[in-house]
């Protein structure tokens, strides 16, 4: 079994990774981390939860302890502002006694802050496409001395239409420099992406495109309107320490969390609508075990690091296999075991075969004894519909026919009326 110490790095960085408490390199480390150190660009394959950060980050603190100070040589682009701020945090941890800087760059926060931070010089920036992009076009961050370029979750930023972003970030970064590649899934768009990138890329690949084998898969059918009666059903007769609940929406995951939470759980939700604040409280808590549940949408199925995450539960199916693993990719985590539960409707059929051919194997359908699946749904349903308008003074009721209101009627100015006789002076007389 190989050890840290087996890959000759520097002293410090030895020191960062024992005060971190890691001990044993994951199947991705002991495959990436030699490469990287060659110089060499890397192509990562490997499934969501398998240590992949420390597999670039550790290289690239052992690569820059050594040169110059306060001056960013290493660029890290990350889709989500959640996982750029996980990033950030694992090369504050495992470069604590290297003395190197890093720093985060994200839109949905104030630029200012970002600007008076780069100012004092950083080694290691973390970023988002969209908020580097503002920093490059002010010219506050400069990437003449880049060595190291890493674009993390190549797949997520594809989904999320970031491409055409990264492609005028490489555009601007210098041409001699260390590219590394990481994605959980390989479909046509990223090998296309390699080749634009990558130079003579060594592949190196971890298991298949799957969730960890620590990971319980189980399919719970149910109708659409039954979906949360089942959660509940669900929550109450399981063991769950730490549950992570995926849903389609921002709306769906706000009124979720406020349904759990009236129903005396310890939760919050996670999205897009959130300031960046009430977002980091939500993952702090849920991390320190302050909520016992998080209710997410996509936005935060590769940003949240939580070792202890005991069940994910799938309120909606994803759209795509992969979206899959990458939300069951938060259970099951450093070889903990862990539960991936899925409500599926008779409209999710043909997602469930994709799932099912991507895993290789059918999911464990469930049925739970006491649950009424006979239950009506009422006439209108109204889950989650979305809370009516505040009344208006200027908006009209519904049905209401539309009135035409006469235009005031204003007295006439002395000037306006001077200005219509001297008019009439000057009209020549009609002939009668």
């Amino acid at each position: 079994m190989s050890t840290f110490d087996s890959f000759d790095l520097h002293p410090r960085v030895v020191a960062g990774i024992k005060a971190a408490g890691y001990t044993t390199p994951t199947p991705i480390q002991t495959e990436a981390i030699p490469t990287v150190m060659e110089g060499r660009d890397v192509m990562g394959l490997a499934q969501t939860g398998t240590g992949k950060t420390a597999a670039f980050v550790l290289p690239i603190l052992n690569r820059l302890i050594g040169g110059p100070r306060g001056t960013l040589r290493a660029l890290i682009v990350a889709p989500t502002r959640e996982l750029a701020e996980q990033i950030h945090e694992a090369i504050r941890l495992l470069g604590r006694k290297t003395g190197l800087k890093s720093a985060t760059a994200y839109g949905g926060v104030s630029i200012n802050p970002q600007i008076n931070r780069f100012r004092q010089g950083i080694d290691i920036l973390v970023a988002c496409p969209g908020r580097l992009l503002d920093h490059m076009e002010r010219k506050t961050v400069r990437l003449k001395k880049l060595e190291v370029l890493v674009l993390d979750e190549a797949d997520q930023m594809f989904d999320m239409g970031f491409f055409p972003d990264i492609r005028r970030i490489v555009a601007q970064v210098p041409r001699e420099r260390q590219t590394l590649l990481f994605s959980a899934t390989m479909p046509p768009e990223i090998r296309r992406l390699t080749k634009e990138v990558l130079t003579r890329p060594v592949t190196v690949q971890v298991g298949r495109t799957a969730p960890a084998e620590t990971v319980n898969h189980a399919l719970y059918p149910v109708a659409q309107h039954l979906k949360t009666a089942m959660l509940m059903n669900l929550l109450h007769g399981t063991d769950a320490k730490s549950v992570l609940i995926f849903t389609r929406t921002k709306h769906r995951a706000k009124q979720l969390g406020v349904k759990l939470g009236k129903a005396g759980y310890r939760s919050a939700s996670l999205q897009g609508n959130l300031s960046q604040n009430r977002r980091k409280a939500a993952m702090d808590g849920f991390r320190d075990g302050t909520f016992q549940i998080l209710v997410a949408t996509d936005i935060a199925a590769r940003g949240i690091d939580v070792t202890r995450v005991s069940h994910v539960i799938n309120y909606d199916i994803p759209d795509t296999p992969e979206a899959y693993i990458h939300r069951i990719g938060r259970t099951g985590r450093a070889t903990r075991t862990g539960d991936a539960f899925t409500l599926a409707t008779q409209e999710d059929k043909g997602m469930v075969r994709s799932i099912e051919r991507l895993l290789g194997s059918p999911l464990e359908r469930r049925h739970l004894d006491d649950f009424d699946y006979q239950a009506p749904a009422p006439k209108r349903n109204k889950e989650f519909a979305r809370p009516p308008r505040p009344a208006s003074r200027n908006r009209r009721p519904a049905g209401a026919a539309k009135s035409r209101k006469p235009w005031p009627q204003r007295k006439p100015s002395a000037t306006s009326t001077a200005n219509r006789r001297s008019h009439a002076r000057r009209r020549p007389a009609v002939a009668a």
